[in-house]
């Protein structure tokens, strides 16, 4: 599919229609006509649907923000499974706005020119194709394992990421489900870890609002967070090791929050278990890890 604009739009490619549910058609429906496009009438599905069929989708011109958002994921709100898919790729010749691969899971997305920070879950790889940058999902990168490096001063290896760019991401390791190992030096941004299953990510920085939101399984550290950490989990271990802002572990439904400030549930006390798994992950005496409290339901 080919799209020409002459004005940059948001939500090219976007698997979640702009988070429909939340809007229910308000603020963009799949069926609208994209506007400021040449010669074409392609519609925000049509983009949508090519991807799943395994076509490429070319953009020529500006995108707007969440190019690609959830790229990959067969939503179950529009009758999917929830799994992962393959997609085609998207080719963008002009830059690119902010949020860029929020939530994407598999697929590629190429860019000529240059992409706004916040980036969502996505980093740069060797591009085979001469012109443009290449991106991957973090999360896809343990999925297909077909990347064997990425762009420096950033470090793959068979089961590890070692992001060490300071590029600021949104929803990093958003629904990883493999026994991967990902390292952030620095700050990450909102929803880190985002409906992740299994594997573990540390952030060796500060991360903002939604850290570790709707959580199934795995273990997340991180220092400094804003509000609504660990929000809606249903399992996984969160650890916060600085502060945050409120609202820690509202409407939680599992799993467990370890913190030392205090959160929405209820607290229980460390266990022999909680304790050497906090000594182990964190590397701290057993005197500082008595600090925490755990949180859970």
């Amino acid at each position: 599919m080919n799209l020409e604009l002459s004005s940059p739009v948001d939500c090219l490619c976007d698997f979640t229609y702009d988070f429909y549910w939340q809007h229910m058609g308000k603020r963009l429906s799949p069926s609208d006509i994209i506007p400021h496009q040449k010669r074409t009438t392609h519609t925000y599905e049509d983009m949508v649907r090519s991807l799943k069929h395994g076509e490429d989708v070319h953009i020529k011109g500006n995108a707007g923000k969440r190019l690609g958002s959830s790229l990959g994921v067969d939503l179950v709100f529009f009758g999917g499974t929830g799994r992962t898919l393959k997609t085609g790729s998207i080719i963008v010749d002009g830059d690119v706005d902010t949020r860029m691969g929020i939530s994407m899971v598999s697929g590629s997305i190429y860019v000529s020119g240059q992409v706004k920070q916040p980036h969502g879950n996505i980093i740069e790889v060797a591009s085979d194709r001469p012109g443009y940058r290449k991106f991957r999902s973090i999360t896809g990168l343990f999925q297909d394992a077909t990347e064997k490096e990425v762009a420096m001063p950033n470090v793959l290896t068979k089961d590890a990421l070692c992001i060490k760019d300071g590029i600021v991401r949104d929803t990093i390791a958003a629904r990883l489900d493999s026994d991967a190992s990902i390292i952030v030096k620095g700050n990450a941004g909102m929803s880190t870890g985002i409906l992740m299953k299994r594997g573990t990510v540390h952030v060796h920085g500060d991360a903002g609002m939604n850290t570790g939101v709707l959580m199934r399984g795995g273990t997340l550290t991180v220092c400094d967070t804003e509000e609504f950490a660990g929000a809606y989990i249903k399992g996984g271990k969160l650890i916060i090791r600085g502060k945050a802002k409120g609202y820690v572990g509202a409407n939680m439904k599992g799993g467990a929050v370890f913190y030392k400030g205090k959160a929405m549930p209820a607290n229980f006390p460390l266990d022999e278990n909680d304790i050497k798994f906090l000594v182990k992950l964190l590397r701290i005496s057993q005197t500082e890890v008595m600090m925490f409290r755990k949180y859970s339901v």
